[in-house]
């Protein structure tokens, strides 16, 4: 039961603003101090404020706007300010990975519904929570200025909603959660998200099985320059290697290598790539892969023959291409009936759709000019969101396993409404990047199916070098992107290996108790657990893997280029077993309790019992 502890009703401050008013409210929350709320127009406008207990250093703060009839909704800002003590480092998924506490002057970011999301981590360098901000607001844009005031060595924390352009509306309520409890910083990171899934009243899709099985992508080592023959060739390699999905990205709709949309929009098989198209499919798919297929959702390109159709419908065109504007009822059908259309000719095991970060408004909005005419829908992000909701009910309609891939950074809480594999913006050859990626969407993600970035490297790394990419994604589900066919055979069976020692571990690695360990640092260890194992990964020298808690088997990697492994042991285990990188077992020891130095091969790991 929440405790109602302030509830604002007197007008604090009044601040001149030019042609309008602006009015303070402020109360005092036992976390942050003083909570100012800002706003414009308070003619139209009411405002009504409150601050609720909902435990121990857990706060809740509500706002209501209401007008008697609708009306542009006023820009609000939600301002804190508090000392910054144990406050050395700032995580946020949209912090660009970062991890890293700015100045306020550079210290802005933003979220909507297929942009980020508003939660933000004030933390120590010894993993624990000092205070974490999340908002409700899951759809509409939220600027958000978390940084450090160099007067005071105080944190500047300030949300602000509708500063964009917004239809009319006759009421607004917004919650931001305030978390001060001292635990576990990823903890309070998805305790956050968990509450503004509910409060935003966001319901996800379950991810199917086939969501967390290891596949196939085929845009790193072929980019647009992609045909049938090539693709079965590299399938035929992927599913002796035990992959069970195929990803087929963009170039299959158009015969044009430069990597651009000009020419996206017609969604037509090209003919000199793929000459007969649901043949190829079928092929693939009884080799025993799901076949999926790339589109780029709001682009149409400038030399498409689609662009002349959609003239006037585009958000907004550029050179090369014109990004359609979802609140037309006409724009929302013709991209679902293209989907559902593909998947029923082909039988499409999902898509891959791309780019639902660009249906936003940049500049003035076009339909204010044209007084909404012809859009059914006021605001983009809930058109976007009633678009990506029919798309999800009319594919799932035919195929009630079907997948749907959505990237970094359009992953928010009410994206899972509509897509049930999340993945890793792309960072190839990053082996951090992605790594901290993965780990960022695993505690927003929930229970939805997060996917590592697809791995490639070069076919002249060492094994051992290689499998330090497959080891930085493991806690998603491994997405591959290189040249099978170049492969050496030692590479191959440094793959099997670890394609068999995920898929064996899978339920602890992407489904159990999520650990990541110092974000400041980029993850260098993780851990997952499970009732019946653990699993730690070490991605740097000299870090120590901890191991504690109940005694079961605990296998520890170590992902880095160094010959052994730092231990803490809170208990002695029965046996302790090395293998190397493909897994074979090259020695034991007696470890001692405490801190032991073991001699672990590169990308090898051990097992104790």
């Amino acid at each position: 039961m929440k405790s109602i502890k302030y509830i604002l009703a007197i007008v604090v401050t009044l601040i001149a603003c030019p042609q309008l008013s602006a009015i303070e409210f402020k109360l005092n929350s036992s976390i942050v101090g003083d909570i100012v709320v800002e706003y414009e127009n308070q003619e139209i406008w009411k405002l009504d404020v409150s601050l609720s207990t909902l435990s121990d250093m857990v706060e809740e703060l509500t706002i209501k706007l209401t007008a008697d009839s609708p009306a542009v909704p006023p820009q609000m800002t939600v301002r804190m300010r508090f000392p910054q003590i144990d406050m050395d480092y700032l995580w946020s998924p949209s912090n660009g990975g970062r991890n890293q506490l700015r100045p306020d002057w550079d210290a802005t970011y933003r979220s909507q519904l297929a942009r980020w999301m508003p939660i933000y981590t004030l933390h120590d360098g010894n993993n624990t929570n000092s205070i974490t901000i999340a908002g409700s607001e899951a759809m509409r844009d939220v600027k958000a200025k978390i940084g450090l005031r160099e007067e005071g060595c105080e944190i500047v924390a300030d949300l602000t909603y509708f500063e964009t352009p917004e239809a009319p509306i006759d009421e607004y309520v917004t919650k931001i959660r305030i978390d001060g409890r001292k635990i576990f910083w990823a903890d309070c990171v998805a305790e956050g998200i968990g509450w503004m899934t509910r409060e935003a009243n966001i319901v996800p899709v379950k991810s199917p099985v086939g969501a967390f099985d290891p596949l196939y992508s085929t845009w790193y080592q072929f980019h647009q320059n992609v045909s049938d023959m090539d693709i079965e060739r590299e399938c035929r390699d992927a599913v002796d290697l035990g992959m069970k999905t195929l990803i087929v990205d963009d170039g299959w709709q158009t015969d044009d290598n430069n990597r651009g949309y000009a020419f996206t929009g017609d969604w037509q098989i090209s003919g000199s790539r793929f000459p007969d198209f649901g043949s190829h499919v079928k092929r693939v798919q009884d080799m025993g892969l799901r076949y999926l297929l790339w589109y780029s959702v709001p682009y149409i390109g400038t030399k498409s023959k689609n662009f002349e159709r959609f003239n006037g419908k585009f958000l907004r065109v550029d050179a090369e291409k014109g990004v359609l504007d979802p609140r037309f009822p006409e724009v929302r059908e013709f991209l679902c009936s293209t989907f559902e259309e593909a998947m029923k000719r082909y039988g499409l095991g999902g898509f891959k759709l791309d780019f639902i970060d660009a249906f936003n408004v940049k500049g003035e909005d076009p339909a204010i000019k044209d007084n909404y005419a012809g859009r059914d829908i006021m605001t983009v992000p809930e058109a976007t969101d009633a678009l990506m909701k029919e798309v999800y009910k009319r594919l799932k309609a035919i195929n009630p396993d079907v997948l749907i891939e959505f990237r970094q950074a359009y992953v928010g809480p009410a994206i899972r409404q509509y897509g049930n594999m999340l993945r890793a913006d792309d960072c190839p050859g990053d082996l951090r990047g992605n790594r901290e990626r993965i780990a960022n969407m695993r505690l927003t993600s929930g229970e939805t199916a997060v996917h590592a970035d697809m791995l490639e490297w070069n076919a002249q790394e060492s094994p051992e070098s290689a499998a330090r990419a497959i080891q930085s994604a493991m806690f998603g589900v491994v997405q591959y992107s290189v040249m099978l066919r170049d492969l050496p055979e030692a590479h191959k069976k440094m793959l099997t290996h670890w394609l068999n020692f995920i898929d064996n571990h899978k339920t602890t690695l992407l489904k159990s108790n999520f650990r990541p360990y110092n974000p400041e640092a980029g993850f260098p260890v993780i851990e997952a657990s499970s009732p019946d194992e653990r699993i730690i990964a070490v991605y740097q020298d000299n870090a120590v893997a901890k191991v504690s808690g109940d005694q079961k088997p605990t296998y520890i990697i170590n992902s880095d280029a160094g010959k052994s492994l730092y231990v803490d042991l809170d208990y002695i285990p029965a046996s302790l077993e090395v293998f190397d990188v493909y897994g074979n077992r090259v020695s034991g020891a007696q470890p001692s309790q405490g801190l032991n130095k073991l001699m672990v091969p590169p990308s090898g790991y051990i097992l104790l019992n």
